[in-house]
């Protein structure tokens, strides 16, 4: 039991799936986990542990945002033992070959701040995938027949962005998407010795104003987590 996840020692899985929305996480755990028990509910950031082929998952909300992200991240390598964290959540298109529904696998993570930089001070580190996980959601969404994107996304710091001239700027250096939490876990991951990846489903486009309907959504997030199940397991498969 930490401040912020009260599992007892032993409810957590090293393989953990965080979407940011608590009540995503027990979408997730309901449709996609047998044997799914509440492990955490503190603040109401919603945690299940249960089995998905026989594999042992835990899918634990992080919350909005870098800083939020960090606190759950950081309890849940430290105090928890967790060793696979996929974030599996929406994102904003940037590109226009990105359609609304596809999904992104972020193999980097481009931001202006992180909960990390005091650490990492005037370093400039480059936040990445790992890349047996990001090579087995590719091949998990090829066999599904998934249109994902492969490449770079924008790890936002704000959700009401005035920066149409940095969005601009993410356009032409072919950044994908953008989200609000992926930078800061591929730090984490690196700094603990960890796999992390970040599997995005696209709900809105920032380039045509198109969004993806609230009643459509829980369908379209379907095979994105899937992709990060098998992912996570493609030794087991």
């Amino acid at each position: 039991m930490t401040i912020h996840i009260g599992a007892k020692q032993g409810e957590i899985a090293e393989t953990v799936l965080m979407p940011g929305d608590p009540y995503r996480a027990k979408w997730a755990a309901e449709n996609f986990l047998e044997n799914a028990t509440l492990v955490n509910n503190v603040r109401g950031m919603l945690g299940y542990t249960g089995t998905w082929k026989g594999n042992r998952v835990t899918i634990q909300g992080s919350g909005m945002g870098m800083p939020s992200l960090s606190i759950y991240a950081n309890e849940l390598i430290r105090d928890f033992g967790a060793k696979t964290l996929i974030r599996i959540g929406s994102c904003g298109a940037m590109q226009e070959s990105v359609k609304i529904r596809d999904v992104i696998l972020a193999m980097t993570s481009t931001t202006l701040s992180t909960p990390s930089r005091g650490i990492l001070k005037e370093l400039n580190f480059a936040p990445c995938a790992d890349w047996g996980l990001l090579q087995a959601a590719a091949q998990a969404a090829a066999t599904k027949g998934t249109p994902i994107h492969v490449g770079g996304i924008y790890s936002s710091d704000v959700f009401y962005d005035e920066r149409p001239d940095l969005n601009e700027q993410m356009v032409r250096h072919g950044i994908l998407g953008v989200e609000m939490e992926a930078a800061e876990l591929y730090i984490l991951a690196a700094r603990h010795n960890c796999r992390a990846l970040a599997v995005l489903t696209v709900s809105d486009h920032l380039l045509t104003g198109e969004a993806l309907p609230s009643s459509e959504r829980e369908s379209s997030f379907g095979d994105m987590v899937e992709i990060a199940l098998h992912s996570a397991f493609s030794d087991n498969d």
